[in-house]
């Protein structure tokens, strides 16, 4: 005879709380592992919550000291606000907010005075009337121009904070009598906070966004040429001890490239307030980051189709495979020794030295492999048993072309950013 376990769900309330209490230990633990896992994947967090709150700790002061309390009074609170809106991550993000708020608060709180002392010369009668004209035109020019890509990716945050204020401003100056004082204090405390905000994100431990999106492009590239040169043994079966796709390291890496989300434009418009970065400094190109990001997004994509032929169920090696076999892994070698240097350049800021001569080297390779293909006699053999391998002759071909444009904008990249040229070694 079977017994049912006992429901908790339907179990009286007595019962309901012990089972909790027995079930409460095993969560308390699973979610201490979680933030444990959260902190050990990238200490930094750790670091950054930390630098939050000691900046508001430090901008809580203007409230705990009197003297700072009695100059600024209750709008102290601004500054607070001001830090907890402020402050991300890294200090692109820290400035590009920061700067904003500070920029969109003072242009909008003199704007907001300006209209205030206009509209009290229409009189009573009138005042709300010219008040409500300017912010109705105001907020709808500003609203409107935050539609524009370009005020979108870098202004946006400053935008809104320009209809908020000067609203706040305007609207709130018709019952008050001193506004120029009260929208001094406001302007004051915000630039304050979000000061604090920036000098705490740079000084301690900051997380700089360009060398983020930095590493990002040249572990991208990297990516790609692991997969290359792993792709020239493991399809042609090389390697004596031949893994399980699955866990072979480079299969993971090229996957991870698929399926993240390509976000270096985004990255690149934060990099841009990153001013005083020693390596970069404020003219440095990173529009052509997101090319190269682009230009590498499009090759994955083309190389994806070498992936699907790992996966097929072919295990031995036809003879037209065996005929292709030396260009083929030829070209997945020299262009992955070029994809790799490229990632090194990038990543080190240093001219590519050698990279022409990888990419000569495919070239070569995929003549040798045209010429192949083309002299292939195909009137005795089985097309279903050599159109992988042709296939994936083909799109070796047409990958090459890729990779020389990707080489052509890092090219590009190291002239404009003045890349160093790496000292060459002389042999005693």
């Amino acid at each position: 005879m079977n017994i049912a376990a006992p429901n908790i769900e339907n179990a009286g309330p007595f019962t309901r709380a012990c089972g909790w209490h027995k079930l409460l230990p095993n969560k308390i633990v699973e979610m201490a592992k979680k933030i444990k896992k959260l902190g050990q994947d990238d200490p930094r967090r750790i670091i950054h919550s930390l630098k939050v709150g000691l900046a508001l700790t430090l901008v809580s002061l203007f409230y705990y000291i009197q003297p700072l309390y009695d100059r600024i009074g209750e709008n102290s609170i601004w500054a607070v606000i001001t830090v907890i809106l402020v402050f991300e991550f890294s200090v692109g993000a820290t400035l590009g907010k920061g700067l904003n708020r500070m920029l969109a608060t003072l242009s909008a709180g003199a704007l907001g005075v300006g209209v205030h002392h206009l509209a009290t010369l229409f009189g009573e009668k009138g005042e709300p009337i010219v008040l409500g004209f300017f912010v109705a035109m105001i907020a709808a020019t500003i609203t409107f121009v935050r539609f524009f890509p370009t005020m979108k990716a870098r202004y946006d945050y400053g935008l809104l904070i320009f209809i908020l204020t000067f609203s706040l401003v305007s609207v709130s100056g018709y019952r008050e009598d001193k506004v120029l004082h009260m929208a001094h204090q406001r302007v004051t405390t915000i630039i304050m906070g979000s000061f604090i905000a920036i000098v705490t994100c740079i000084c301690i431990r900051p997380v700089w966004i360009g060398e983020e999106l930095q590493n990002l492009i040249a572990n991208n590239i990297e990516k790609l040429g692991n997969f290359l040169q792993g792709f020239g043994s493991e399809f042609f079966k090389i390697s004596e001890d031949r893994q399980p796709l699955s866990n072979i390291a480079f299969i993971q890496g090229y996957k991870s490239l698929l399926t993240s989300k390509n976000n270096e434009e985004t990255m690149a418009n934060l990099a841009r307030w990153e001013m005083w970065h020693h390596r970069f400094g404020l003219f440095h190109p990173w529009k052509q980051y997101v090319k190269i990001g682009t230009l590498t997004w499009q090759c994955a994509y083309k190389i994806e189709a070498l992936n699907n032929y790992l996966n097929s169920e072919i295990q031995t090696l036809n003879e037209f495979g065996r005929k292709i076999q030396e260009p083929s892994t030829k070209i997945c070698s020299e262009s992955g020794k070029a994809l790799r240097e490229l990632a090194s350049a990038v990543k080190k800021m240093n001219q590519p030295t050698s990279v022409n001569a990888h990419i000569e080297n495919s070239k070569t390779a995929i003549e040798n492999l045209k010429f192949m293909l083309d002299t292939y006699h195909l009137e005795d053999a089985d097309l279903q048993e050599i159109m992988p391998s042709a296939e994936v002759a083909l799109t070796l071909i047409d990958v090459v072309p890729c990779i020389v444009k990707i080489a052509d904008a890092v090219q590009e990249l190291a002239s404009l950013a003045h890349f160093k040229t790496p000292a060459t070694r002389v042999s005693p």
